[in-house]
């Protein structure tokens, strides 16, 4: 399995653009333990229950309004989250630059993205896990969160055209949070672009793509709230994350959190909820920073050969 992850042309920015970055979990220090939690699956795309017991992994409240609350692999980017066939580029970190859009082309990033996004199912015997994916290849190979995975069972995959497609887990790190899938029988699927975190900036416009509540091609907006955030998922500490406004639910996890040249800046994580029974987004939502996920991804691909 070859790197395949795709990014920016480093000919096609400015001349500091860098190279591959030390895994930013590993030298950034956030906060002392902004304590969350990984959320309930949402309900399964086919009316099926969910057991959030089943869930391995909870994100502890990190406030005195915040609590552990069940769930543990849906997706999507909350800590209530509870929280790449054909090649593509190296995965080698470049800068995100590029030309910048309005606010009012919004469309036009989303039209770049979405083809790129998935929603990830995993049918277990007594419970049903959904969740968002991040296409890294044309053949399939696709981006999630470990904990979308970890409770086991079947795993699909449902394009943004709305096909179905079996799939199967790959190679997973718990202590980062990421997992690679790889769909299989299919071709010609449009990879994301990832960007250089080390652009991103505490004030900048961003995406959240994913599957909130089992919503598919579900985008919400916002703006990059703070950066090397560090939150308690109970066995594991996530550390040097970005903080975003932008609403992130329960199915949003593993989806992409994007900027406004269309380059991924960050895999959603996790979201702080108000209480243990209302685990809406209340804006503070978690990604994985690009940098670090590049770094992770290319472990799991060596892993995988």
């Amino acid at each position: 399995m070859t790197d395949l992850m795709t990014r920016p042309n480093p000919n096609d920015h400015d001349e500091n653009s860098p190279g591959d970055h030390p895994d930013a979990g590993d030298n950034l220090n956030g906060p002392d333990d902004d304590s969350v939690t990984p959320p309930p699956p949402p309900p399964p795309p086919y009316g099926e229950s969910s057991n959030p017991g089943r869930w391995p992994r909870r994100i502890a409240g990190g406030a005195a309004v915040l609590v552990l609350i069940g769930g543990g692999g849906v997706a999507g980017g909350a800590i209530a989250d509870h929280f790449a066939g054909n090649q593509a580029s190296p995965m080698s970190a470049s800068s995100a630059g590029g030309s910048v859009v309005e606010s009012n082309d919004l469309a036009a990033v989303v039209d770049k993205v979405q083809p790129s996004i998935v929603t990830v199912m995993v049918d277990g015997a007594q419970s049903s896990v959904l969740g968002s994916g991040v296409i890294l290849n044309a053949n399939g190979l696709i981006l999630t969160n470990n904990h979308v995975i970890a409770s086991g069972g079947t795993v699909s995959v449902r394009l943004s055209d709305g096909r179905t497609i079996p799939a199967k887990v790959v190679s997973a790190d718990t202590q980062r949070d990421l997992a690679l899938v790889q769909a299989t029988g299919v071709s010609g699927l449009t990879p994301a672009t990832f960007g250089n975190d080390d652009s991103v900036a505490v004030g900048d416009s961003v995406l959240a793509f994913g599957a909130p509540l089992g919503l598919a091609n579900t985008v919400t907006s916002g703006i990059i709230s703070a950066q090397n955030r560090s939150v308690n998922t109970g066995s594991e500490k996530l550390t040097g994350l970005l903080q975003t406004d932008a609403a992130i639910n329960e199915g949003n996890s593993g989806g992409a959190l994007v900027d406004l040249s269309g380059h991924v800046v960050g895999i959603n994580v996790a979201i702080a909820t108000a209480s243990q029974t209302d685990q809406g987004s209340i804006g503070l939502g978690f990604a994985i920073p690009s940098n670090t996920v590049v770094n992770v991804v290319k472990q799991l691909q060596s892993r995988a050969r």
